[in-house]
């Protein structure tokens, strides 16, 4: 009888010790599969589902909602007559559109500032924001930034009868600057070098800045020069300087990674096909 129990007692020990192996090897399989990016269907399901979440949101809405400018002629303006917005970004925003959900008209625009664009893409407000966004490295630490759609550089817009000709002859004057933008840092960079000492008022639209030089209030508007081509009237020049290089790139937030890749990927297609060039063509920004 104690010969039976001994002999039980073994071969019980020997199957448990071939299970605690089987069970190891197998966890060991699962884990070197799962360092290998191999672990099964459950993941790669997820990962799946995971692949495109802006995008199948936005399908979802059925509109894509992109901040513009209203305030900029030939870029984003909005129609008196029609209340619509026009401009060559408010094409790029459709053809955006009419590829991603098969309608150009799925768009719904939101006016926006160089100071409100970004708190607008951070709240979730707007998916994009295609408003004259020049690209620097900081911004792309905050933003996702397509490839540029377009260049331009910042210059100086003067009145006529003011005898300004070149930045030096704004030593000492006030230049008139949008909240936020790039143009103060570039121009106050050209001032430095050539030892000219200026001053900035900073407004929130460009019409208020156009207004400031019409009143005397300030001496000089300055923006991108696309821009500023837009509000030069026959009391106006804009001088041939020209500062710091500005590309502009349509944004979106930082952990929208699907979005920014397909944005980029519609703006290579629409470089390639020549309807980039058209639009410009079209709105003579040549």
């Amino acid at each position: 009888m104690t010969t039976l129990k001994k002999t039980c007692a073994a071969l019980l020990a020997v199957s448990m010790l071939a299970l605690t192996t089987a069970c190891s090897g197998s966890a060991g399989s699962a884990s070197s599969a799962a360092a290998a990016g191999t672990s099964g269907a459950p993941a790669q399901s997820s990962a799946s589902s995971a692949a495109t979440p802006t995008l199948d949101k936005i399908k979802a809405a059925g509109v894509l909602k992109v901040g513009v400018k209203v305030d900029v002629p030939n870029f984003g303006l909005k129609n008196t007559k029609t209340g619509e917005v026009e401009g060559f970004e408010i094409d790029l925003a459709k053809a955006i559109a009419k590829d991603l959900l098969g309608d150009e008209s799925k768009i719904e625009t939101q006016a926006v500032t160089a100071k409100t664009r970004g708190p607008l893409l951070d709240n979730g407000e707007v998916d994009l924001v295609i408003a004259t966004f020049t690209i620097t490295d900081e911004r792309k630490k905050v933003y996702n930034f397509s490839d540029p759609y377009y260049s331009d550089a910042v210059k100086l817009m003067v009145k006529k009868d003011s005898g300004i000709k070149s930045l030096k002859d704004l030593d000492g004057k006030t230049i008139g600057v949008a909240q936020s933008s790039t143009s103060m840092k570039a121009i106050q960079n050209a001032a430095n070098t050539a030892g000219v000492k200026v001053k900035f008022d900073e407004y929130a639209t460009y019409p208020e800045i156009k207004a400031a030089l019409d009143s005397g209030r300030v001496q000089c508007f300055s923006v991108d020069g696309s821009i500023l081509s837009g509000y030069v009237d026959n009391t106006t020049t804009i001088l041939d300087d020209k500062y710091s290089p500005q590309e502009y790139g349509i944004a979106s937030k930082l952990d929208n990674k699907d979005l920014a890749e397909y944005v980029n990927s519609m703006v290579a297609q629409l470089k390639s096909s020549g309807e980039l060039d058209q639009m410009i063509a079209k709105w003579k920004l040549n």
